[in-house]
């Protein structure tokens, strides 16, 4: 009898254990230390310790601290890292491309009808991370895109080629997306995407908007073009592993605290993206061109025309396909 209490009570110890290690979970984002999205997910980590009790601390990595995005986002899949708040990475399942299709919605109540709760691609991606064992906790609105240039574009209305070299993403979407805006793109990893840019490899960065670049290139970015290339977007997702690791009780609150983190950033997001475009013109003596609803009707249509046949083919034609009827009835 005493053999077995001794075995049971170690067993609960060990238990107790396990819950204790994963309790304090790592947080990986791209940006650098208090930037917008650093402060917020440091005010979600408060939120999380103030409703499990103190029982789950949320620690955060800022400036890709853990390593580049689609690195980490491998880690989470085996439970090496347990969190992150980042865009989706493709390299593990091209179908991602999804998430940051050029030209998808055309303003913010499209974005949100799209990308928020109950929203069309935001369905489809939880169900590509619950493919790669993650889960996603949450949708996270940055801005829509734009260009950033270290040089001048007296022609940044034109989708005719202009010999500018851009830095973009390893993703199909955003590199065809470039060259039919009449830009050479380069596919560059983001942790060289600055060096590049200042050493004259490349003459600016397609990819990212007003936040991104007064974030991360603000030394490098003299004029900005804001062609709402895409819709950005991000999603805190968490390994499935550390996850189940902690209590149903304080599952329930991560998720909830998630939600309501998520819900607080729709409602600045679009005010977040004007003051950030300010900041490049008050901040930095940059360019920001003004385009015309011409100029952006003609872009998209180019895209639209170029690129979203080849990228359906990258991603599957008739899943895509299926995807983009959806968004289209949700749009209107």
């Amino acid at each position: 009898m005493k053999t077995a209490f001794l075995t049971t009570a170690a067993a609960a110890m060990m238990a107790l254990g396990t819950y204790a290690q994963a309790q304090d979970l790592k947080m990986s984002h791209v940006r650098p230390q208090d930037t917008t999205i650093d402060m917020e997910l440091r005010a979600f980590s408060d939120a999380v310790a103030e409703a499990t009790g103190g029982d789950v601390s949320v620690n955060i990595f800022p400036a890709s601290a853990l390593g580049d995005y689609t690195t980490v986002q491998e880690r989470i899949s085996v439970g090496a890292i347990d969190m992150a708040t980042q865009p989706a990475a493709t390299a593990a399942d091209r179908r991602m491309q999804i998430s940051s299709f050029p030209y998808l919605a055309g303003n913010w109540e499209q974005a949100r009808a799209v990308y928020g709760p109950g929203g069309v691609v935001r369905e489809v991606m939880d169900g590509l991370y619950a493919e790669q064992d993650i889960t996603m906790l949450a949708a996270y609105p940055v801005y829509f895109g734009g260009i950033s240039l270290n040089v001048d574009n007296p022609n940044a209305g034109s989708v005719e080629p202009n010999g500018i070299k851009v830095r973009v993403p390893g993703i199909k979407s955003f590199q065809l997306t470039g060259e039919a805006l009449g830009y050479i793109p380069a596919p560059i990893p983001f942790s060289e995407a600055f060096t590049a840019v200042q050493t004259g490899v490349v003459d600016g960065v397609i990819g990212s908007g007003a936040e991104g670049y007064y974030a991360s290139f603000r030394d490098v970015t003299r004029t900005y073009i804001p062609a709402n290339t895409h819709f950005e977007v991000w999603y805190m997702i968490i390994s499935n592993e550390s996850l189940a690791e902690l209590s149903e009780e304080d599952q329930a609150a991560l998720k909830e605290q998630a939600a309501a983190f998520e819900e607080t950033r729709w409602g600045v997001a679009e005010a977040d993206q004007t003051r950030n475009e300010q900041r490049l013109v008050n901040e930095l003596d940059a360019t920001v061109v003004e385009l015309s609803d011409a100029q952006l009707a003609a872009m998209a249509q180019k895209v639209r025309t170029d690129v979203w046949p080849a990228v359906l083919e990258d991603v599957g034609a008739d899943w895509g396909q299926a995807i983009l009827d959806k968004v289209a009835s949700a749009s209107k």
